[in-house]
């Protein structure tokens, strides 16, 4: 890569879902990816497998859109979904415990018994903060344990970590955790100066921020950053609207029907710009899971 591109380019933020899963998720990544989840679990990871990923530079899923994560499985036992999330749902939390519970059923194949269930991790990491949990540090780790005096943990197979990055700035202090709040003034801002003085000691940094320069000098990747920045943008403006005209009737009944409506929206937005730069049909097909004939409708 030629320096003066990388001296032009606007990095794109690593807090994107879909720049998180190619920055994180690709084949290659496997290092930086390793580096990232030592620092968030605590343990020392000895290998990591991300063949379980889709071809991450088509971006989107065809069967979801609005929910990007990270499959890694590593030290040949554990699963690991890593999920990026930019806006805070007040159905996170229930969200993200369908998604364990769909991970950890997937690791045993028919014929199988229950003792080759897996240990599964879900990492949510949120640009915003949980109002349930105002009271906890930036990151937060649960299991089932039992409730009472002994607090017993009744199995390892399960852990569900929370990171909340506007509360890293809190937490400055922190020696205990500082490799993580490396990470995580990464993700907040990788061109900072503070990130600039972590590289030279953090390699695992160093090649994340490489990583993302490369990400970055992609017109498509650049193209639909922009596109998802403003459709971001977009659902919090009409969030924010209705809250302050309080249309909360029906709310429950039509929450799971507007978050799919609201992928298939986006995934519509994107192939009309997509059609507007001339780029072929099956290109905006792979990119957004429409097919060809929805794409012509367009």
């Amino acid at each position: 890569m030629e320096e003066t591109n990388v001296e032009n380019t606007h990095l794109l933020s690593p807090k994107i879902d879909f720049v998180f899963q190619v920055l994180f998720g690709e084949l290659g990544s496997e290092f930086i990816t390793k580096e990232l989840l030592e620092a968030i679990l605590g343990e020392e990871i000895s290998d990591v497998d991300l063949s379980k990923n889709p071809v991450l530079r088509r971006f989107y899923r065809e069967d979801k859109m609005g929910v990007l994560d990270v499959i890694v499985r590593f030290n040949n036992n554990t699963t690991c979904n890593i999920e990026m999330q930019m806006v805070y749902t007040e159905e996170i939390i229930e969200r993200i415990l369908y998604y364990w519970a769909r991970a950890y059923t997937r690791n045993i194949k028919k014929g199988k018994n229950y003792n080759d269930l897996e240990r599964t991790i879900i990492i949510l990491i949120l640009n915003g903060e949980i109002p349930k949990l105002k009271e906890v540090e930036f990151i937060s780790k649960y299991k089932l344990i039992e409730t009472k005096e002994r607090k017993i943990i009744l199995t390892n197979l399960l852990e569900l970590d929370i990171i909340e990055i506007p509360k890293i700035y809190k937490n400055k202090g922190n020696k205990d955790k500082r490799k993580l709040l490396d990470w995580l003034y990464f993700l907040e801002n990788p061109e900072s100066k503070e990130v600039v003085k972590i590289m030279e000691h953090n390699e695992g940094i160093k090649k994340a921020k490489e990583k993302l320069e490369e990400i970055s000098n992609d017109p498509i990747m650049q193209r639909i950053a922009d596109w998802k920045e403003d459709y971001i943008i977009e659902m919090n403006t009409t969030k924010t609207t209705s809250e302050r005209k309080g249309y909360k009737q029906g709310l429950e009944r039509g929450r799971e029907q507007g978050l799919e409506q609201g992928e298939i929206n986006e995934k519509k937005e994107i192939a009309k710009k997509l059609k507007q730069e001339n780029i072929s049909l099956e290109i905006i097909s792979k990119t957004t899971g429409l097919s060809i004939e929805e794409i012509k409708k367009l």
